[in-house]
């Protein structure tokens, strides 16, 4: 084939050798690989050994975080000086099953439960209620406090034993449940259980199968699969050992999400990798050479795709939600993992392997004089060939199909494309993510959930769980007054160490006594001039009308006094809703504005990073779009978390841009040799395969979360796996290279490459 005058091959553009370097000593080419390979053994076992270590360091106690300065916060911190011990109540209520009012025997039996409750470790037995009937006489309920301050039993294994001895206890011709807070915690631990095994088992199921797909081969899928897991033991060593210094703080969902972050990206890492290095062995006879050509071409896109990651990740340190803040640095340490494993120990592994790797593909050497195939088909799901010898790739297969389409019809491709993502984006109109009651965080069975809607029967449904309202000591009366006054306060109550109750009722004749007539009513407690009341609500705590409640509360408090806060687990769940929607504010255009630079200075370029973040916010909204619809009528979930659009958002726009780095750096490769419009068709062909079996894998491990029955790491498994599908098959695809390639050469501007002609 005849070169045009002045173009210069592929080898000079792209692969040009370096410097003639002094010859590798035999011993050093084998002892680097073997330290590198022993590194990540030890990594492996410690980070091991370190999984049965997240479940001390971790918690999933909403209050612990929220932002130092709301409202909740300060209140949280105030209550712990008006009682002398860390506790969270525990509400044991007992129902007629028939509807008739409990009978003496029911009533003796409900106490004798009481005391068997009070004698379970962690529960505090002097500060248990006694047995509260209901109105209607048909149900009572007992309010345990179980410990929960350092060094005491597990709140979710305390109220795993009391519902034991609920069960051993049971009351004839009655249902009981254990709900509350304490309950709730319980529900979500027991939840968040199956992290390490299932959700491990399920994802790396997920990939080997891919992976035995694309490869056909038996030794690959388990060289990428112990490199990702490698990756995964450093991460959660690191984060377990910051964890125990108190510089991290881990949760359930982060620790979830950390797991499939790093498995997804690793192997995603890993397969750019393998296809340059089956290149570069068909053109060099020596694994070593192989190896270090493969580096050379592999480095820069993993290297900027993780950068990416990992820039858009530490960006939700400026949250004001804590569980925002923490993910960040967390998921930010199993991503540097996740380049370092792909980087060395994979390389390492397969300069050892060599082309055993593929067998029983084999690998043939051509010669150091062969034309480089880019890795054109060296990862292929639907396609995978040998590397042409010539500059032109064979007119044949799916990807040269796609080629043809993008070329002869890219203004058609690209507007049907936008059209396409524009009406899956109507389904936002559907997305409820004001928040969703912490009842429903749990899928499927939850015992607190039932026993929630069964005090909700017959006592004000905020029992146990009241607003706290702290305020000085001589508005007594009038912060009581003024919240009984609200609508959907039901009742008022002072803190009060010389109450039997531990707090004495608020009515407009002042604080009550507990006992007969002439009783004197107990004295308040005050700490620094302050009181203490408990508003109890008339709807559920973790409802969004008893929220609608504390904001009125607020409100009208305020007018008593500046000084007056509200606090309580209602409020906590408000401040937590309110945090979340304004870190999605500022966090959105943070990540846009830190994506958009590192692509400008990755492509040399303005415009083309600009139609990259734009195809992957159109993107974006069209997965949130069908996830809205699919959320509201296949599974009928009762709404979304504010922070799902936002981790939906930093985990699309930041993985989905990670393909489009895939695609453009091979793009501006061919450009340099063969012109703007033929280099975009021949970069969509050579990464065609490559992109989309990353994009597979990195679906079906996030779609791996949805094994877990928890509201929110469910939503977020689908709207990305929809997402880097979307991405993968028709933004990567279709949309990006069609745009491209109907500009023309300006995508390069204002770089040299803008001036060149095709």
């Amino acid at each position: 084939m005849r070169r045009r005058r002045g173009a210069r091959s592929v080898d000079d553009v792209i692969d040009t050798p370096a410097p003639k370097r002094p010859r590798v000593p035999t011993w050093l080419r084998v002892l680097i690989p073997a330290v590198l390979i022993l590194i990540w053994f030890g990594a492996f076992g410690a980070g091991g050994a370190a999984f049965g270590s997240l479940s001390d360091v971790s918690t999933n106690d909403q209050a612990q975080f929220l932002p130092a300065s709301a409202e909740a916060t300060e209140v949280a911190g105030l209550a712990d000086e008006f009682r002398d011990s860390e506790a969270i109540p525990a509400i044991v209520v007992i129902a007629s099953d028939d509807g008739s009012e409990l009978s003496t025997a029911q009533l003796d039996a409900a106490d004798e439960l009481r005391t068997a409750l009070t004698e379970v470790d962690g529960v505090l037995g002097d500060e248990a209620s006694p047995v509260i009937a209901s109105d209607d006489g048909e149900a009572v309920e007992i309010v345990l406090p179980v410990d929960t301050s350092e060094g005491a039993e597990r709140p979710a294994d305390v109220v795993a034993e009391m519902r034991t001895v609920v069960d051993e206890h049971a009351v004839d011709g009655t249902t009981s449940a254990v709900t509350g807070p304490a309950g709730f915690t319980a529900d979500l631990s027991a939840a968040f259980a199956g992290i390490d095994g299932l959700l491990l088992a399920v994802a790396l199921a997920a990939v080997f199968l891919i992976l035995i797909v694309v490869y056909r081969s038996p030794l690959l899928p388990f060289i990428v699969l112990f490199t990702s897991m490698s990756a995964l033991c450093a991460s959660v060593f690191t984060v377990v050992a910051l964890a125990r210094a108190d510089i991290l703080l881990l949760s359930g969902q982060t620790q979830g999400i950390l797991f499939i972050l790093v498995i997804g990206a690793a192997t995603d890492y890993a397969l750019l990798y393998i296809s340059r290095y089956r290149e570069t062995l068909a053109r060099y006879e020596r694994r070593w050479d192989a190896t270090w050509a493969a580096l050379r071409g592999s480095w820069e896109p993993i290297v900027a795709s993780g950068g990416t990651v990992i820039v858009a990740l530490l960006i939700l340190l400026a949250s004001e939600l804590t569980s925002n803040k923490i993910l960040g640095p967390v998921a930010a340490i199993g991503i540097v993992f996740a380049l370092l494993s792909a980087l060395t120990l994979l390389p390492a592994l397969l300069l050892w392997a060599g082309r055993a790797a593929f067998w029983p593909r084999r690998i043939a050497h051509r010669g150091d004089e062969a034309e480089p195939a880019h890795g054109a088909h060296a990862a292929g799901v639907l396609h995978e060939a040998s590397a042409p010898d010539e500059h032109d790739l064979p007119d044949r297969g799916l990807w040269a199909g796609v080629g043809r389409l993008v070329s002869r019809r890219p203004r058609t491709v690209w507007i049907v494309s936008v059209l396409a993502l524009a009406g899956m984006s109507l389904g936002l109109a559907q997305l409820d993510s004001d928040g969703v009651p912490s009842s429903e965080f749990v899928l499927g069975e939850s015992q607190a959930r039932d026993g929630q809607a069964l005090l909700g029967e017959h006592f004000p449904a905020g029992s146990g769980t009241p607003a706290l309202i702290v305020g000085p000591e001589d508005e007594l009366q009038q912060m009581a007054d003024t919240a009984l006054a609200v609508d959907g306060v039901d009742s008022v109550a002072v803190v009060s160490a010389d109450s039997p109750a531990g707090t004495a009722p608020v009515t407009a004749d002042g604080v009550q006594a507990f006992g007969p007539p002439g009783t004197p009513a107990p004295e308040p407690t005050v700490v620094d001039g302050q009181v203490m009341l408990q508003a109890t609500l008339a709807d559920p705590s973790d409802s969004m009308e008893a929220e609608a409640t504390v904001a009125e509360l607020r409100t009208v408090l305020d007018e008593v006094g500046t000084e007056v806060l509200v606090g309580g687990q209602t409020a906590v769940a408000l401040d937590t809703n309110d945090a979340a929607i304004a870190d999605r504010t500022l966090v959105i255009p943070l990540v846009l504005a830190a994506i958009l630079l590192i692509l400008m200075l990755l492509l040399r370029s303005i415009v083309a990073p600009l139609i990259l973040i734009g195809s992957v916010v159109v993107s974006f909204a069209a997965a949130l779009g069908v996830s809205a619809l699919v959320f509201e009528h296949v599974f009928g979930f009762p709404g979304a978390d504010p922070s799902v659009p936002l981790f939906g958002f930093v985990f699309l726009v930041a993985l989905g841009v990670d393909y489009n780095i895939f695609l453009m750096t091979r793009v501006r490769e061919e450009s340099l040799q063969f012109g703007t419009r033929p280099g975009i068709v021949r970069g969509l062909r050579l990464t065609g395969g490559v992109i989309t079996s990353a994009g597979l894998v990195l679906a079906a491990t996030f779609a791996a979360l949805g094994v877990l029955p928890i509201l929110f790491l469910v939503q977020i498994s689908f709207i990305v796996a929809f997402g880097v599908l979307l991405d993968t098959f028709l933004v990567r695809t279709l949309l990006v290279p069609a745009l491209a390639y109907d500009l023309g050469r300006v995508i390069w501007w204002p770089s040299k490459l803008a001036r060149r002609a095709d």
